[in-house]
């Protein structure tokens, strides 16, 4: 275990010098004209504010711009240390706990899971904690860690609903903290996800993207005007019952031909052994789809057609300029592209113009890495 002793302090900074920094992490290296534009500041007051940064050891000049052909002494750009701080997140399933451990730029540098030896809220974060110290083992110095889950998760760490662990109302955050003895910060993984991907992801430089995720459940993050939409049933699986198809199966609530009836992994993989008498792993059912399989053709073209639909409800709401899909099965978007493209034009308005689509690198350490970066903005936003 890592006693207090051995916490870095979260010291967030504030006002100018926080937004200095934070243009630095997400868009660095910058040259200071580069940093001044951005930022609206004059060279003097650039100066002023990055000089103690500079000394303090958070901002770094990392050498002459080439691109900078002005007479004088060339101008050194600014950046971070990314490795001057490590962060740990943890995404919890309903079986295993996986890890990973990430830069102040949620580059990852190390990985690892252990399974879940039960679901109470102890035996689970017996299991994270001693996942979080081999973790943390590996590296320098670990700052804070970052926990999800599926499900909603309250403001100060508390997982109101986890139905995937049978939770209701468990002080996740406080537990970690306790056996962990370093700042916890626990999210829902879908909005987690959302905004790794909003800073160091598909989403970076767009003020308004969409995240559509594909796994176990069906998940939807939203950003406008540059920042994460939340609120009371952030986390709660809003669109998982949308209806998408009349003539689909139905969800073990009964919704025909909803979200999580036509997209699950789990249900493809139903729809597929009911037909053929056995079960096939949900990839084995799409590397099946792309060698001419016609039962499972037909099956991944009708998911993919419904994800079209779904798409299509998001592009009318949110208006994205960009819908990332994610998740474990984020490759249905590749196998059936063609199904998916019919599905978006069949209910876009025809004026409408279609989103740019971008499909994720797929894997438990890509949710891992979205925890860790809810890690990091609590520590660099001070939240």
């Amino acid at each position: 275990m890592t006693t207090s002793s051995e916490v870095q302090p979260w010291v967030p900074l504030a006002g100018q010098s926080h937004r200095l920094a934070l243009e630095v992490l997400l868009h660095g290296p910058l040259s200071r004209a580069e940093l001044a534009r951005r930022t609206d500041l004059s060279a003097g007051s650039l100066t002023r504010l990055t000089k103690p940064l500079v000394e303090a050891g958070l901002l770094v000049e990392v050498g002459p711009d080439a691109g900078d052909l002005r007479p004088g002494r060339p101008s050194q750009p600014l950046d971070i240390v990314p490795d001057a701080h490590h962060f740990v997140g943890v995404k919890i399933t309903g079986d295993t706990a996986h890890g990973v451990v990430t830069t102040l730029r949620a580059d990852v540098v190390a990985s690892g899971s252990r399974p879940l030896e039960g679901r109470t809220p102890n035996e689970v974060a017996d299991v994270v904690a001693a996942l979080v110290d081999h973790l943390a083992a590996q590296v320098a110095g670990v700052t804070a860690v970052g926990v999800s889950i599926g499900g909603h998760v309250l403001p100060d760490g508390t997982a109101h609903r986890a139905p995937f662990l049978g939770w209701a109302d468990v002080a996740l955050s406080t537990l970690l903290q306790e056996r962990t003895g370093r700042p916890v910060v626990a999210a829902n993984d879908v909005l987690a996800l959302t905004e790794a991907t909003h800073w160091f992801g598909e989403g970076r430089g767009h003020g308004q993207f969409a995240l559509v995720t594909i796994g176990a459940g069906i998940g939807v993050g939203i950003v406008a005007h540059d920042r994460l939409l939340t609120g009371p049933n952030a986390g709660l699986g809003m669109l998982g019952h949308h209806a998408l198809d009349p003539l689909g199966p139905p969800c073990p609530l009964g919704h025909r031909g909803c979200a999580t009836a036509m997209l699950t992994t789990g249900s493809i993989e139903r729809q597929v052994a009911a037909a053929r008498g056995d079960l096939v792993p949900y990839d084995e059912v799409l590397d099946l789809a792309e060698s001419g399989d016609e039962l499972a053709r037909r099956v991944v073209d009708d998911a993919g057609r419904a994800l079209g639909r779904l798409v299509a409800v998001v592009t009318d709401i949110a208006l994205p300029e960009v819908v990332v899909l994610g998740g474990e099965g984020a490759r249905l978007a590749v196998v059936a592209r063609k199904a998916l493209d019919a599905g978006l034009a069949g209910d876009l308005d025809p004026l409408a113009e279609p989103p740019e689509l971008a499909v994720q690198a797929s894997g438990f350490d890509i949710w891992a890495r979205g925890a860790a970066v809810i890690a990091i903005q609590t520590y660099v936003l001070g939240r």
